[in-house]
């Protein structure tokens, strides 16, 4: 069976639900659900960290091995597409510098004495040298050659074991490309490289796995890096595309004989084929979804099973790091034959009032008995406190019996009637739970818990309602990598994140641009934060190779349906957007029938998708969606509003800002663009944008004026990994301009990058920087999304001794609606904020050293204060941490600050000091970081400069080892500090 086809049974009987990880299933026998993330054996295979390629056992690999100094890895331009003896392909250098070479291992072919070199443009003018090596170290020049000097064949002293072309010259605008590398023998006859056979594949359970490396999921391989300069920093310049297998023993005793076993993978990034003992079980090529496998008939039972995972991310393309391996949660589910099925229980709310609300459950019923069945079905409903835990009952429904068909889903239709419901919102995210019992012949077969949340959704022309309250969504869309954490799952990371959103303002979050982690609704619900969940980046026309339009018109139907069966019971979900910022807004054709998809599949919730063309919003695309997302292009705001047609469409803005800048930069004079740019950072005063994006004030302007916007999504929350503009080289970003003179003007500005060896690996666009330290922006968006906080936050630092008497502008991000400015204790002036003005400025203060003091007022009456004080030299370290208690479990985290300081105490914003980490007692450093998106410091390390004065260990408690841990920050000339925590 195909692993697609498989993969579909997994899906096609579902209903909807999650919830699982968010409360105490108390299901019993019949049903289990355990963690299946310990005990895995890995190993990568294809592309290595180091360049390197190595063999996948049991496929094939090449007689002659092959490398670059450098390759177009994303297009699959890898040295091996110049020996593969195709002519249209070919290897290509990442980057238009010369000594890029291309080297090949003969230790198999000792009769190779000459080759010929096809290069990609072969009318042009290239200038080469041919190399030898016997250890593929040292070189030896063997002959300079030019295309249009020297014959094509150029020989060589046979029995080399390894040959080098580099390039030293190079035609106008044309990079080192070569299409195929031919060799030849003393007499002349060809020497082909051929694929050989690589024995035992790692599926089978006679594979030897004894040097693979043991470790626990979630996994990313791509974050263990390392940083590399030839590889493309739109990914992150991380070494994620690779082959990828996991491995794992899994026994089952003979009590299971006669029960369904299954496997959850919340995510598998990509191209997840997985087999049990030998044989192909299925598999889900998009690696941001969820999906079910049936293992039952492929068990032994009472003996050991292998079950064995392949991913593949080198034929996978994204625009920004997707992370690579088992990097979600895995989960093995038991059952009995009859059985509430995967993701089994739609709950819907379609009556609400003060004293009662009505919830009806659509329950799925798998029979995977041979022989019809007569199943008895009831449900029960509970109130859930803030932990996920089952509290009283409040309601139930009527017993209810139906016959199942032998082999055969049916869903059955429930309802309860729940007295005086506690609504769900962002202030009070109340819950329940419905605990669906399955009986057959009175014995109780499953039992099966369903979170859900009473809450009301109404869009309308007006705008939006939760609960009847009109509701402005202040949002941040998100990539899924947690930083120095890379892409693999960890719940407390991720409630961090939305801890440190929560305490700005935020109350939306857009998955952009991909289904989530489950835990992430999970968290969401709990925490009370509104969410719009989104399916995809492309669909039929891609944007990168290899990316989602190699799947769409197969797989985006299952994925639809998956995303919306998974997800459809958080209350926190209140839109699906089925794609961002794709090609096709051309018309309402293919939007359509993707909206009907989702719609079929849950229609309490409206379809909306994120285009950043204007004319989408009146040439007909708008039709097909309920809400209609613009990204960016505020001067089409009233063009889209007051097309005929549009009266009545909730729009808002999917996407916006995209403010670029590094924390604690600052660069003069303060305008946008190049005078904003300096040593790979961008200036933190925060008015610099890329061409097709604006500032905050910029936005919260048109929204202000456009009311009938019911919210943004800002462009990002966190900095991510990849993606690093203005620094980004991506082409995709000629997406974003449909003017062609400002796509030209980008297409001139991505070439001059390519040309440059830029260390930018991480995104500008974060509020927060990599590590969730807040950059000055974090006050802007506070100071609006929270205007009943008392707030005020001065920039820049006051550190400028190279300025002194200089004009250096001071802002204040505030809350009130005017201040005053103090330097030295000397009045800079009383200013109110203007209309449409979301900063205050002071744009004449010429530097001095000392104190600046702002007082902000509100309604004439003092409101809040800032200070920021000029520093001494740095003197000592402090260190703090979130958490000083932390579970013992091995997952738990708990987020270590050090800040550089001088000998008063004060933080030292310039400062860039090494900072070594030692740990004492039952953890480790799960990870370090600092913020600066061009460091290439290793994210998995004891070490890490700080920049602009903080730097960050990530600390995890061992699992089953409560006890005192002790963390201890050093660096030379500075006074050391510990902090003290406990797992428990």
């Amino acid at each position: 069976m195909s692993a697609r086809s498989t993969a579909v049974c997994g899906v096609g009987l579902l209903t909807a639900a999650l919830g699982f990880t968010s409360f105490t299933n108390a299901a019993g026998p019949p049903r289990s659900r355990e963690s299946f993330n310990a005990g895995w054996k890995f190993a990568r295979f294809g592309p290595m960290p180091d360049g390197s390629r190595k063999a996948e056992p049991g496929g094939t690999h090449w007689k002659f091995p092959s490398r670059a100094s450098s390759e177009e890895i994303d297009k699959n331009n890898t040295a091996v597409a110049a020996l593969d003896g195709d002519p249209n392909t070919r290897w290509c250098a990442n980057g238009g510098g010369k000594g890029e070479w291309l080297a090949v291992d003969l230790a198999d072919a000792p009769d190779a004495a000459a080759l010929e070199v096809d290069w990609e443009f072969p009318d042009l003018r290239y200038v080469y040298v041919i190399q030898t090596s016997g250890d593929g170290q040292s070189w030896k020049d063997v002959k300079q050659a030019a295309t249009d000097r020297d014959p094509r064949r150029i020989a060589f002293e046979p029995g080399s074991k390894h040959i080098r072309v580099r390039v030293d010259g190079l035609p106008d605008s044309k990079w080192a490309s070569i299409a195929e590398l031919r060799f030849f023998d003393r007499e002349g006859k060809p020497v082909a490289n051929e694929r050989r056979s690589l024995g035992e594949p790692p599926s089978s359970a006679a594979f030897d796995d004894t040097g693979w490396r043991k470790l626990d999921v979630p996994h990313d391989w791509g974050v263990e890096g390392p940083f590399r300069d030839d590889l493309p920093n739109d990914t992150g310049k991380l070494p994620w595309k690779a082959i990828g297998w996991y491995r794992k023993a899994l026994h089952i005793p003979n009590s299971d004989r006669g029960r369904r076993v299954f496997i959850d993978f919340d995510g598998a990034m990509a191209n997840s084929q997985v087999y049990l003992n030998g044989k192909l079980v299925g598999g889900w090529p998009y690696g941001y979804q969820s999906f079910r496998l049936d293992l039952t008939p492929f068990l032994k039972y009472d003996a050991d099973n292998l079950l064995a995972v392949r991913l593949d991310t080198e034929k996978w393309g994204s625009r920004w790091y997707p992370g690579a391996g088992i990097y979600r949660n895995v989960w093995l589910v038991k059952t009995s034959p009859l059985h509430v099925g995967h993701w089994g229980v739609f709950a819907t709310t379609p009556a609400i009032s003060g004293a009662s609300g009505t919830v009806k459950l659509a329950v799925t019923l798998d029979n995977q008995h041979d022989v019809d069945v007569r199943a008895g079905l009831k449900a029960e409903v509970f109130e859930l406190d803030s932990h996920g835990v089952a509290g009283a009952k409040v309601a139930e429904t009527k017993s209810v019996e139906k016959i199942l068909l032998a082999e055969n889903p049916r869903t059955v239709d429930l309802s309860a009637v729940v007295p005086n419901p506690k609504l769900w919102n962002p202030k009070t995210p109340q819950r329940y739970l419905a605990r669906v019992t399955v009986e057959r012949s009175g014995d109780v077969v499953d039992v099966y818990g369903q979170p859900f949340g009473f809450r009301t959704l109404e869009y309308s022309g007006k705008g939006f309602a939760l609960d009847g309250e009109p509701t402005f969504l202040k949002g941040t869309c998100n990539h899924h990598d947690l930083g120095s954490l890379g892409a693999a799952l960890n719940v407390r990371a991720l409630e961090r994140q939305l801890e440190i959103l929560k305490e700005m303002g935020c109350n939306a979050l857009r998955t952009s641009h991909n289904p989530p982690a489950p835990e992430l609704l999970d968290l969401a619900d709990r925490m009370g934060f509104l969410v719009q969940v989104e399916a995809f980046d492309c669909w039929r026309t891609g944007k990168t190779p290899g990316d989602y339009s190699t799947l769409f018109d197969e797989w985006y139907p299952l994925d639809l349906q998956a995303m919306v069966h998974r997800d459809r019971n958080h209350p926190s979900v209140i839109m699906w957007s089925i794609g961002n910022e794709i090609v096709e807004q051309d018309g309402p054709w293919l939007a359509k029938p993707m909206a009907d998809v989702v719609r079929a599949e849950d229609p309490t919730r409206p379809v909306s998708a994120g285009c950043h063309h204007p004319q989408a919003g009146v040439n007909g695309f708008q039709t097909a969606v309920d809400a209609f997302g613009l990204n960016y292009h505020l001067e089409a705001y009233s063009r889209i509003l007051n097309h005929p047609g549009n009266e009545n469409k909730p729009i808002y803005t999917s996407e916006s800002s995209s403010c670029v800048s590094s924390r604690g930069e600052y660069f003069f004079p303060i305008k946008r663009g190049r005078d904003s740019q300096a040593n790979f950072q961008v200036s933190s005063y925060d008015v610099d944008a890329p061409a097709w994006a604006q500032t905050p004030d910029e936005v919260f302007e048109a929204l202000d004026k456009h009311p009938r916007f019911f919210g943004e999504f800002v462009w990002t929350g966190f900095d991510y990994i990849g993606e690093p503009t203005p620094y980004n080289s991506d082409s995709t970003n000629l997406l974003n301009f449909s003017d062609p003179a400002q796509r030209e003007a980008m297409k001139a500005d991505l070439e001059r990058l390519g040309r440059l060896k830029v260390p930018s690996a991480s995104s500008y666009f974060g509020i927060l920087d990599l590590c969730g330290f807040k950059k000055d922006r974090f006050y802007m968006y506070q100071a609006r999304w929270r205007p009943d906080l008392p707030m005020a936050h001065i920039l820049p630092h006051w550190n400028w001794p190279e300025r002194l008497g200089q004009v250096t502008p001071v802002h204040l991000y505030t809350s009130g609606d005017e201040a005053e400015l103090f330097l030295n204790g000397r009045s800079l002036g009383r200013k109110k904020r203007g209309e449409y003005e979301y900063r205050i400025r002071w744009d004449d203060v010429k530097y001095e050293p000392g104190e600046l003091k702002a007082v902000a007022y509100k309604n004439g009456r003092e409101w809040a204060t800032d200070v920021v004080k000029t520093t001494g030299a740095p003197a000592g370290l402090v260190l703090s941490v979130d958490r000083s208690e932390v579970a013992a479990d091995g997952l738990d985290l708990s987020f270590a600050t050090v800040t550089v300081v001088d000998a008063a105490g004060l933080p030292v914003p310039r400062s860039g000091n090494l900072v070594k980490f030692t740990i004492e007692g039952p953890s480790e450093i799960a990870a370090v970081g600092n913020g600066d998106a061009a460091s290439h410091e290793p994210f998995q390390a004891s070490s890490r400069k700080a920049y602009n004065g903080l730097c960050q260990a990530i600390l995890r408690a061992r699992s089953g080892q409560p006890g005192s841990i002790t963390l201890r920050a050093e660096s030379d000339g500075l006074t050391s500090a510990q902090v003290t925590l406990r797992s428990r």
